[in-house]
């Protein structure tokens, strides 16, 4: 999957010319660049950073030698130690006059105070939006997240990683808890400019969209190394990350190895590793042992047994949290971002991850799995079709009721209940041993609400009919929205002006 770059060439180096390879393999270049919406980006340098004791420091680092611009985007933006370090560096630098800009979730920053903390941040001059808060017009647009984690900075040198700022991700020395196991990349090169133009999505996503002179022009931007690379900007129902995990599962031929915080399999996802390891592709699995969302474990366990019947290796890491996103196939691509295996991340969410085409930087990705695996426990199959899960340790098993992670408890709760009910009632796939306590819960949920329902038919209908009442009432808004914009662009009018607006375009 490699693609042979002469640095020598003359050609614009920034965007790869398929025309330069042999024919299958510009076959394959051809279908991963339309799988995943975006080109091979060449002439960059990338670096592998571990946990926060890495990433963190080189973040702070690049904030502090902002000259002209930050963009900083992150789905968790806490009010603790770790936050309020960040707010302070990033409102340093906007009274400095550096334009900043920060974007956090809203559903990610519930209960964590991230508007108290990045306050600051606004009043020393920069600007910061939450994403997507609920909204009267729109009943279920919550639902949709921006779960990104990125910085860039001047357009010199971007970080895409699955890190949230928190201070969960440092541990806590003094009580000998660990941090949590994550993983991210530093960029320096031309690829910068494809992370700024994906926080551009989002905060065009938020309100009014960037100035053109806010991004840096690709055609300043120096070669800073020979690392071939794709930055992949996933949206809401665009699924080309989905596609792509499930083509580079085709396309390997030697080894794929999985890390991720969230698994739930989807059967065509299942399915492709289960071919690619019927060929004889080393495909391993690496997932938390124990969870910040105490049911996506147990959850998760019920998946494993159809893994592991293809010979497919499935380890559990023994730490508080393992919240990396990373993939490593053949010695040659890699993946590292913010995108869990799971149908939110693939379909719902904003998200974004860099696929790596380097070997050098593959060989890195190994080992660190190899050294992650150190630390963790392999499962393995028991009579009458039962797994063996790892057993944690104690210290591990108290701190349970203390972790709290990025992923939307009530989604990743959600998709595996509906996945588990669904096959049991629709019978399209064997229910393991895991599944029995959900199943058990959700048919007394259901029980319950039967028998408040015939007891008092008030306490069902009444939230239903404000539910209907509040659908009908944001379709109408909706309605007349459109309309109203309808009438304008008749009168050759595409949007409306703010002052600030002409003043910025006289500019």
């Amino acid at each position: 999957m490699a693609l042979a770059i002469d640095p020598s060439d003359s050609r614009d180096f920034r965007r790869f010319d398929p025309r330069s390879t042999a024919p299958v393999r510009r076959l394959a270049e051809q279908a991963l660049s339309r799988t995943a919406g975006a080109p091979l980006v060449t002439g960059n340098r990338v670096r592998l950073l571990k946990d926060a004791a890495e990433n963190y420091p080189a973040w702070l680092a690049a904030i502090a030698g902002a000259r002209r611009g930050i963009f900083f985007e992150n789905y968790i933006f806490e009010n603790d130690a770790v936050g309020q370090r960040f707010a302070d560096a990033l409102a340093e630098r906007a009274r400095a006059g550096v334009l900043v800009r920060v974007i956090y979730d809203w559903v990610g920053g519930l209960g964590l105070a991230s508007h108290k903390v990045l306050a600051r941040v606004e009043q020393a001059g920069g600007e910061v939006r939450a994403f997507n808060p609920p909204a009267i017009g729109s009943p279920f647009g919550w639902m949709q997240r921006d779960h990104r984690k990125m910085l860039a900075v001047d357009g010199r040198v971007a970080h895409v990683s699955g890190l949230c700022v928190s201070a969960r991700w440092e541990g806590d020395p003094a009580l000998n808890v660990a941090p949590w196991r994550d993983t991210g990349i530093e960029i320096e090169g031309p690829a910068v400019a494809d992370v700024e133009h994906a926080f551009a999505q989002v905060w065009a996503a938020t309100g009014r969209p960037l100035p053109e002179s806010a991004f840096t022009p690709v055609d300043t931007m120096a070669r800073a190394g020979d690392v071939t690379l794709r930055v992949l900007a996933n949206q809401p129902n665009y699924a080309s990350l989905y596609r792509l995990d499930q083509l580079i599962a085709t396309l390997a031929t030697r080894t794929l190895w999985l890390t991720d915080a969230y698994y739930v399999g989807m059967p065509p996802y299942v399915q492709a590793l289960r071919a690619a390891a019927a060929d004889g592709v080393d495909v391993r699995l690496l997932v938390p042992g124990v969870s910040d969302v105490p049911a996506v474990s147990a959850l998760s366990r019920a998946g494993y047994r159809t893994l592991l019947e293809a010979g497919i290796r499935v380890f559990e890491w023994n730490g508080p949290m393992l919240h990396a996103k990373t993939a490593v196939a053949d010695g040659r691509w890699a993946r590292v971002g913010s995108t869990n295996l799971n149908v939110v991340s693939w379909i719902g969410n904003y998200e974004l991850d860099v696929a790596i085409e380097d070997a050098d930087f593959a060989a890195q990705m190994e080992t660190a799995y190899e050294e992650d695996l150190c630390n963790a426990t392999e499962i393995v199959r028991l009579p009458r079709n039962r797994v063996r899960p790892a057993v944690a340790a104690p210290r591990v098993r108290r701190e349970r009721r203390r972790l709290r992670g990025s992923a939307s408890r009530a989604a990743a709760g959600a998709l595996r209940i509906g996945n588990t009910v669904g096959a049991a009632i629709t019978n399209h796939r064997v229910l393991g041993p895991a599944e029995a306590g959900i199943t058990v819960l959700v048919a007394l949920a259901v029980l319950l609400l039967v028998t408040v329902g015939v007891l008092w038919p008030l306490v069902v209908v009444a939230p239903l009919a404000l539910l209907g009442l509040w659908i009908a009432v944001s379709l109408l808004v909706q309605a007349a929205r459109l309309r109203h914009q309808g009438a304008r662009e008749s009168d050759g009018v595409a949007r409306y002006e703010t002052p600030r607006d002409r003043g910025e375009k006289s500019r």
